[in-house]
């Protein structure tokens, strides 16, 4: 089934058009984004049952942008009637266009053309299975309540299974002089946290899956809570990484935490416009081995981050950012584009209507190659399996990068040991790591379980994976 349309947005749409009119009276270009999502969470452990809304990925909100001549201003509200229209007009007019003459000192402003407009009509939806909606809070509860019990029943050992998902409804317009665009998308992700304890020793395991669905979800939850549990167990009997740098193979969990943070934040060009990456300079170089090809696009795969038009109405595209090695494009925002004389990428994207876009990653992953997972354990005499990622952070300018892994399992002449060491650092330099990769497997995965901020604030949907690889990491 097709995500419906928003009734709201249908009902006000006119309102908007009317708007959008009167703003093409005083302006040469005028956009608006329309807003309507309904986000929600739940979460269930031995202690603790919630339901709640979302509050920042919930709500309705226009964004209106408008071109004076030589520069952008945006206007963003809750509240539209056709009393209104006149209001918001006359305050855009006269206390936000007035603003650019007010910059703080030390401040310059930019002068740009006008975004280009070309002609655009379309409506489509993503599909799910299960209506989270329908579906019911009560329903929910009573699914996560089963995995979570599971969890704990695996072991004696095992204290706590917090199980958890959430979701997200959201219908938008975008609306200017020649583009009149609807789409309507619903994703729905979760996952499942395992405590274990041996006498004073506590570990956990954390477990996510998510899709570009709905509730559905759930029923690939319930078949992988006993995994996560056995997991934790095994941790328990776990020993601290010695130092070093090894042969590695990541799970695709783990390519994708690399994907992200060596190279996702590294090529959004509102960094290139700020001089604050590395990776402007390196473009048509080769960064990576020749079995390194890096795509990003909210049409280049369907997941949570899967959309038709990003925030400032640019068709959503498959950007190929490395290719066989080589740094071929970063992703972007139209402004940022404008400003770098490229081409806009589809990456404008807002926290919410109260937020401005940025560039940001939605879809980012490398492609798979020809080697089998197998015959990459049989060709490392002594290394890791590399599993579980759970938190990363990078340095664009200086490409450097810090991950975080729970599980490094031993290999030794070609095989599983079955010992396995954690926590885990993978420390380096993003080139140098990229160009060790030296096999990678025909399996492409993809998870959406996460939040992605830039910095430390304006959160959005992302996901990230890739196949199995093979490359030389440093660990400690």
């Amino acid at each position: 089934m097709k995500v419906k349309s928003s009734q709201y947005l249908s009902e006000i749409k006119p309102v908007l058009l009317s708007l959008r009119d009167r703003l093409l009276e005083e302006y040469p270009y005028a956009s608006i984004l329309a807003t309507d999502s309904v986000a929600k969470q739940y979460s269930v452990s031995k202690t603790v049952t919630s339901v709640g809304m979302n509050s920042v990925m919930s709500g309705r909100g226009f964004v209106v942008k408008v071109y004076d001549g030589s520069s952008y201003g945006e206007y963003s509200f809750n509240e539209i009637t056709s009393d209104s229209i006149d209001k918001i007009v006359q305050k855009i007019k006269k206390e936000l266009i007035p603003m650019s003459e007010k910059l703080p000192e030390g401040v310059r402003r930019s002068v740009y053309a006008m975004l280009e407009d070309e002609p655009m009509v379309f409506s489509d939806s993503t599909e799910y299975e299960i209506d989270p909606q329908e579906y019911g809070d009560e329903t929910i509860i009573r699914d996560l309540t089963q995995i979570s019990q599971a969890g704990i029943a695996y072991s004696e050992k095992v204290l706590d299974c917090s199980a958890f998902v959430s979701y997200q409804k959201y219908s938008k317009l975008f609306l200017s002089r020649n583009r009149d665009m609807e789409q309507n998308v619903l994703w729905m992700s979760g996952g499942f946290s395992v405590l274990a304890s041996r006498g004073e020793e506590i570990k956990s395991s954390y477990k996510g899956f998510s899709n570009l669905g709905g509730a559905e979800v759930l029923a690939r939850m319930r078949d992988g809570v006993c995994d996560a549990a056995k997991v934790a167990l095994e941790l328990l009997e776990s020993e601290p990484m010695v130092p070093g740098e090894y042969d590695c193979i990541c799970t695709p969990e783990a390519t994708g935490m690399i994907v992200h943070e060596a190279f996702g934040h590294g090529v959004e060009m509102d960094m290139f416009v700020k001089k604050r990456a590395q990776a402007e300079q390196f473009v048509g170089k080769q960064v990576a081995s020749e079995l390194v090809t890096m795509h990003d696009g909210a049409a280049a795969a369907r997941e949570v981050a899967t959309y038709f038009f990003d925030d400032e109405g640019v068709l959503a595209r498959d950007t190929v950012v490395i290719d066989k090695g080589i740094l071929k494009a970063g992703i972007s925002d139209a402004q940022s584009a404008m400003h770098l004389g490229t081409v806009p990428t589809g990456n404008g994207r807002r926290e919410s209507y109260q937020r401005k876009a940025y560039t940001r990653m939605t879809n980012t992953f490398f492609e798979g190659g020809k080697d089998k997972v197998e015959d990459m354990i049989a060709s490392i005499d002594y290394g890791f399996l590399l599993e579980e990622p759970s938190s990363g952070m990078e340095d664009p300018k200086n490409w450097g990068i810090q991950c975080m892994v729970s599980i490094a399992r031993e290999i030794k002449d070609g095989k599983l040991t079955g010992k396995i060491f954690s926590p885990v650092v993978l420390t380096g330099y993003v080139p140098d790591l990229l160009k060790s990769i030296s096999m990678v497997s025909e399996k492409v995965e993809l998870g959406g379980g996460g939040m992605c901020g830039k910095g430390y604030k304006e959160w959005v949907k992302v996901s990230d994976g890739g196949p199995y690889i093979k490359a030389r990491i440093r660990l400690g």
